[in-house]
């Protein structure tokens, strides 16, 4: 499963470089030139990290990230070609996870993303979880039902994993929202468009797959 990228910058010949790099890398990569369309990549897309450049020609990147910070914990990586140590400190201090300066090599801004997106899991979750026949390996992020692989998007992946986690119990709306998008500001609509499309993927298996579980005015559970 692919992690999907937020790529925020302005400079379209070293976007479609990093682009280019990060999509070898194994990443899927969503371009946005401005801050409205980088606003519409990270409110709208399924994504799991942003790479922002803090100088864009439509507004600031930093006040990007505020608005961002204020409803989400979502891992951002600030790149910039402004050195000073006053832009590094203000992006460090609005809750950028990490900050490269250019020019820098793309095996290092690989790296780092590997790193923030180590940093934003969680460190207390086993390494293999089974609800019947469904297998998630949670450090590879890959989930079979009787070894048939499900093909999952990462947010989709996410939720699977959260419900399997606790088989049984019921998560709110709000509950998966604030831990799979890191806030609540999403409307419940979003958590009814994932579980409709996971049950679709989890019953067109042939395996006897776990069902999720709608428990009217509560929430969702994951059944074996």
């Amino acid at each position: 499963m692919r992690p999907h990228l937020a790529l925020i910058e302005d400079d379209p010949d070293f976007a479609l470089m990093c682009r280019s790099y990060l999509e070898r890398a194994g990443f899927t990569v969503t371009w946005a030139m401005d801050a409205r369309a980088g606003k519409a990549a990270l409110y709208e897309g399924d994504v799991d990290l942003a790479v922002l450049d803090l100088g864009l020609p439509d507004g600031s990147g930093l006040e990007l990230l505020r608005a961002l910070r204020s409803t989400s914990r979502l891992p951002v990586i600030v790149v910039t070609g402004r050195g000073a140590e006053a832009d590094r400190v203000a992006g460090l201090e609005i809750g950028a996870d990490d900050y490269l300066v250019k020019p820098f090599s793309q095996r290092e801004l690989v790296a780092r993303i590997h790193a923030v997106l180590r940093r934003s899991q969680p460190h207390d979750a086993p390494t293999v979880l089974r609800v019947g026949a469904l297998r998630i390996d949670c450090a590879a992020r890959q989930a079979s039902v009787d070894g048939a692989a499900l093909t999952l998007r990462p947010k989709e992946y996410a939720l699977l994993e959260m419900l399997a986690a606790a088989p049984g119990r019921v998560f709110s709306a709000d509950q998966l929202l604030e831990r799979i998008w890191g806030s609540s500001w999403q409307q419940p609509a979003t958590v009814v468009e994932h579980v409709y499309r996971l049950r679709g993927k989890l019953a067109r298996l042939a395996g006897p797959a776990p069902r999720i579980t709608t428990v009217r005015g509560y929430g969702y559970r994951l059944d074996p």
